[in-house]
């Protein structure tokens, strides 16, 4: 499964690609007004840090403007995927947006009906929004398991994908249904980092380390550097 970020932050795009492990990014009108920066400026530059597909949002709710909206969008940068809400409107738009070759994130997805209906339109993802469905007491897990069985028999090449992610149990959860992406907010991704015995055997390793400074000059003899300590 590959790790999408899912923000309008440029410095949290910088900082967790930098860790090596994203394969893209998604944003939405809220994340992006959030930011604070130009929006086509901040847009632009994610792509440039992530190097992969880049879900940015039409705002309409017309189809024919919403057509306008995903070219306008997609002329940014060659990484643009342009998310669509689902709808009637969303699989109009969907349909003529791919028909020009135009990648396009179907989001706001909560059944399998909606999902086939989006991957008939052409859609190249399907936001499946796992936190939002726990919101309102539906099993998030059970619902994207729906999705998934629904899609892979039949063959279809749309991606489904994990969104409004909430703790790293939603992330293990995509993975383990088949999701080919999970787009994980900078906080989450962060929490993914920790366990209390990883910090407590770096710690004990330094500790064993630190006590013997002939290792310490050894290993900046090796390197030709001077650690900084």
């Amino acid at each position: 499964m590959r790790l999408f970020i899912d923000t309008g932050s440029v410095d949290e795009v910088r900082e967790i690609a930098a860790w090596g492990v994203l394969a893209g990014a998604t944003t939405n009108p809220s994340l992006l007004a959030k930011s604070g920066d130009d929006p086509g400026d901040a847009i632009r530059r994610i792509c440039e840090l992530v190097d992969g597909p880049v879900s940015a949002e039409v705002v309409s709710d017309d189809p024919e403007r919403m057509v306008v909206e995903g070219r306008a969008l997609r002329a940014l940068h060659e990484h643009v995927t342009v998310k669509v809400p689902f709808g009637a409107a969303g699989l109009q738009a969907t349909r003529a947006l791919s028909d020009e070759g135009i990648p396009v994130n179907m989001t706001l997805v909560f059944t399998p009906t909606q999902a086939i209906l989006s991957a008939e339109a052409g859609a190249t993802y399907v936001s499946c929004f796992m936190g939002r469905l726990d919101d309102v007491s539906v099993d998030s897990a059970a619902v994207l398991a729906e999705i998934v069985g629904a899609l892979r028999p039949a063959g279809a090449a749309v991606q489904v994908l994990a969104a409004s992610i909430r703790h790293p149990e939603h992330v293990v959860t995509a993975a383990t249904l088949g999701c080919e992406v999970a787009t994980v907010p900078a906080k989450v991704l962060r929490q993914m980092l920790n366990h209390p015995l990883t910090a407590e055997g770096i710690a004990k390793f330094d500790a064993d380390w630190q006590s013997r400074p002939e290792l310490a000059r050894w290993l900046d003899s090796l390197t030709g550097t001077v650690a900084v300590r």
